[in-house]
């Protein structure tokens, strides 16, 4: 009865190996490292998005273009949940959400080998501007402390530009980072993400070109 007892919970518990034929259990997923480009992105990704977030707000209360408006409302909603997402995957995995001598980008870097974030002299390679810590702008896109500054002073059409153009930009470099990690993330839902990233901004590109066309403006060079 005891062996029989026995057996019945080894196979409740997988046993490790299936029932019947002989292979062996799945191997559990490996938890991602503090260096790991997984932790990594969802550091980074985590503070850009934030900034995307923060744009969308500010811009809401400074134009009364229902377009812009509907934009702003989905690029915050949408950001705000998949970083809750990123913070979330950390904390699961027992990792911190900062680390101090981590440069940004550092993950992108070791993978490519180069020295700047997205491997190009002074652009991401996807038409967004490089990393500029001296501006505050810590990551490819990311608006510097006075374009946020000068956001927040605009109203009307001017503000409605500026949004569109920075958030352009933003965009860009958002994409750069989330190809990144779809090619070198490890966790499978994590890539999943990453993608997802890539193909709804790259959406979100091209509505914006549009809705800058129509103001009579064009993305930043």
């Amino acid at each position: 009865m005891l062996f029989a007892a026995a057996a019945t919970v080894a196979a409740a518990n997988g046993g490790g190996a299936s029932a019947g034929s002989g292979a062996p259990a799945p191997a559990e997923p490996r938890t991602p490292g503090l260096r790991s480009p997984d932790a990594g992105f969802a550091r980074d990704m985590a503070v850009h998005h934030q900034q995307a977030v923060e744009m969308s707000f500010i811009v809401r209360d400074r134009t009364q273009d229902e377009a812009v408006r509907t934009l702003a409302y989905d690029i915050a909603n949408t950001q705000a949940n998949q970083r809750g997402m990123l913070l979330g995957w950390l904390d699961l995995w027992g990792l911190p959400k900062v680390v101090a001598d981590e440069p940004p980008m550092a993950w992108m870097r070791a993978a490519s080998g180069g020295d700047d974030p997205a491997g190009h002299d002074s652009h991401d390679g996807h038409g967004g501007r490089a990393a500029d810590p001296a501006s505050g702008a810590l990551m490819p896109g990311m608006a510097t402390k006075e374009e946020l500054e000068r956001l927040g002073a605009a109203s009307g059409r001017d503000a409605e530009v500026l949004f569109l153009q920075l958030m352009t930009d933003h965009h860009k470099g958002g994409v750069a980072m989330a190809e990144g990690c779809a090619q070198q993330c490890g966790t499978p839902v994590e890539k999943a993400l990453a993608q997802g990233m890539v193909d709804a901004q790259r959406s979100e590109l091209t509505l914006m070109a549009d809705m800058l066309k129509q103001r009579g403006a064009a993305p930043r060079g």
